[in-house]
């Protein structure tokens, strides 16, 4: 019957039929197939899976050609055959080159390098003449501008040219910070691209390491450095995309066990030194983003959460957090907490239901991506606030310092709450610029329909 089935209608039915199998085991009471059943049924696991059996499908199918929108019907007889080149790429270089024609000024291009994403792709020739990149149209505009419209990368690590020796200039570098918004304008060349910070794009083009020298010179630099304990991600359960809560001191043992996992996990925090970005601006029809407030203990992160929400309840609220602690006789399931029990709660971290999670008193306190999703489901803005804890003020300051050194680049604003109304104040208005104003932000988040 599977076998049957799988040659009809291809491998990803498969899960399917599992799945369904599965339901009428679990009935059974089977040991084991509830677990199984579930992490099938899991929407991180399912979309991995779906992903990967599709792709099975549609290369046994020989389903790969491009899907092009049919042509129109009042094409004039004399207008030019045109042709939509889709490329899908991600750091490696493009490999063609452009120039404007002396007499058209048409922009066409000049040279497919051998070898190249476009060499390979057999989409793009020497000669042809550009309509569109990337949806803009590039009638009238120069080969600087329409190279401007193809690559925004987002620096993740710091670079200074004159303290590198291999550069081949030092004085044509382009020094960057994390953080720092780069154009990359050519990057023909392997080890060395040119790129322009886009605070002033006046500027000429400097040279910076590629994506594979620089993350080279990380591995080297961070491995020829004396260890030094700092923070890490808690990353034993569900890893740094998925969960955002810093580690917290417990005991000595924890501690140094955290510290043992430093360098794998801070180094793969590393790994991408660019990090592709687009300009976004929220359409009103789009869902209001997420705001996450990151803070050690007693800088008054949560405070400012509960103000920017009392200022205004109908625009803000917090989404309602999980946790394993016993309910209070006055409190009410959904309203303060979700009560769960420690199996449930651990489930769900494992299939990535987590934001964010914490322990406290013995306690699980975590935040769901369902709870956040139903807070931007009813149209308003969530906001919920992360807090490693510390046990003085100088440690304090010490956990703010390194978490701005280390991940300062994943964070659109820093607040200093030297007075909790002035912070107040610029919370609020950061929040209406993230909301209201173009960003940038990482490209795979308007390129994936998996975003929360």
């Amino acid at each position: 019957m599977i076998l049957k089935s799988v040659s009809t209608k291809g491998v990803s039915h498969v899960l399917t039929l599992v799945l369904q199998e599965l339901s009428l085991l679990c009935k059974r009471d089977v040991n084991g197939v509830g677990m199984l059943y579930d992490l099938l049924r899991s929407r991180w696991l399912q979309a991995l899976l779906k992903a990967l059996l599709s792709a099975h499908d549609t290369v046994a199918q020989k389903d790969f050609e491009p899907t092009l929108p049919p042509l129109p019907d009042n094409i004039p007889e004399n207008e030019e055959a045109m042709r939509i080149v889709c490329l899908v790429k991600n750091n490696q270089p493009l490999g063609a080159t452009i120039k404007r024609h002396e007499i058209t000024g048409d922009i066409t291009v000049a040279r497919v390098i051998h070898g190249g994403l476009a060499d390979r792709s057999g989409l793009l020739y020497a000669g042809d003449k550009l309509v569109e990149v990337n949806g803009v149209p590039v009638e009238g505009l120069e080969p600087e501008q329409v190279i401007n419209i193809l690559v925004y990368v987002r620096a993740m690590a710091d670079y200074w040219p004159l303290q590198d020796p291999a550069i081949p200039c030092a004085d044509a570098g382009l020094p960057f910070k994390k953080g720092d918004i780069l154009q990359i304008v050519d990057q023909n060349d392997a080890f060395w691209w040119q790129a322009r910070k886009v605070s002033d794009l006046s500027a000429c083009a400097g040279l910076i390491p590629s994506n594979h020298l620089l993350k080279r010179k990380q591995r080297e630099f961070w491995w020829s450095q004396p260890f030094q304990p700092h923070l890490c991600l808690k990353s034993s359960l569900s890893g740094f995309r998925r969960s955002m809560r810093l580690c917290r001191r417990k005991s000595r043992t924890n501690q140094q066990a955290c510290y043992a996992r430093c360098p794998s996990s801070c180094y793969n925090t590393l790994a991408a030194p660019y990090e592709e970005v687009v300009r976004y601006q929220r359409h009103p029809a789009d869902r209001n983003r997420l705001i996450i407030l990151v803070g050690p203990a007693g800088v008054g992160v949560n405070e400012l959460r509960r103000r920017l929400i009392a200022s205004n309840p109908r625009e803000f609220q917090s989404a309602v957090p999980h946790t394993t602690r016993v309910q209070k006789s006055y409190e009410m399931n959904g309203r303060e907490y979700h009560y769960v029990s420690k199996e449930t709660f651990e489930n769900m971290v494992y299939s990535h239901k987590m934001l964010e999670y914490g322990e406290y008193k013995g306690y699980l306190y975590g935040t769901s991506i369902d709870a956040v999703r139903t807070v931007l489901d009813e149209g308003k803005i969530c906001v919920i606030d992360l807090e490693p804890q510390e046990e003085d003020l100088q440690e304090m300051e010490d956990s703010a310092k390194k978490i701005e050194a280390q991940f300062g680049q994943f964070f659109d604003q820093v607040i200093v709450n030297d007075n909790l109304q002035e912070a107040s104040a610029q919370l609020l208005s950061a929040v209406h610029r993230a909301q209201d104003e173009p960003q940038w932000v990482p490209a795979i988040w308007i390129c994936s329909d998996t975003q929360p």
